[in-house]
């Protein structure tokens, strides 16, 4: 879509013109862990990483900042785990998919994701390829709702 002129729309922050890269906030207490993920996906030309949290507290407050296009979260961190974040994140910014990239996937994992919000479920151990499929699945086809991208 167009505005006059011919500049793309943007709806929100979510943007429509194929050309700009979709912004991502990471969410891990592993500064490592954040430094190498914000690698990977900057190596992909259409995400970039427009902000880290180290907790989900603090990623709740990057979200409301930097209006991220998806959320990447970890589910152990300090102050407030990515579930507990999940559940803030959904009731402030409900068309944002989330993420879970954890060391702890499993069915009940899967389970209390999905009651929180959360929109795929990937295990650290199955790779980073994996966290990319999902991400481009839940950002190239648009936002779905929770659960119906579980992995």
């Amino acid at each position: 879509m167009r505005k006059q002129g011919g500049t793309p729309e943007i709806t929100g922050m979510r943007h429509t013109h194929a050309g700009i890269p979709k912004r991502i906030l990471i969410v891990d207490d592993s500064a490592a862990f954040r430094k190498c993920l914000q690698s990977l996906l900057e190596s992909q030309r259409d995400l970039q990483v427009c902000g880290e949290a180290e907790n989900g507290y603090e990623g709740i407050e990057k979200a409301k900042e930097l209006r991220p296009d998806l959320i990447v979260l970890d589910f152990s961190m300090p102050r407030m785990n990515g579930i507990q974040a999940a559940t803030h994140l959904k009731q402030l910014m409900p068309e944002v998919p989330l993420v879970m990239f954890t060391s702890f996937a499993g069915p009940q994992m899967e389970r209390d994701a999905t009651a929180a919000g959360i929109s795929s479920v990937q295990a650290k151990d199955e790779g980073a390829d994996a966290l990319v499929t999902s991400i481009r699945t839940l950002l190239g086809n648009g936002y779905r709702s929770a659960g119906s991208n579980m992995a």
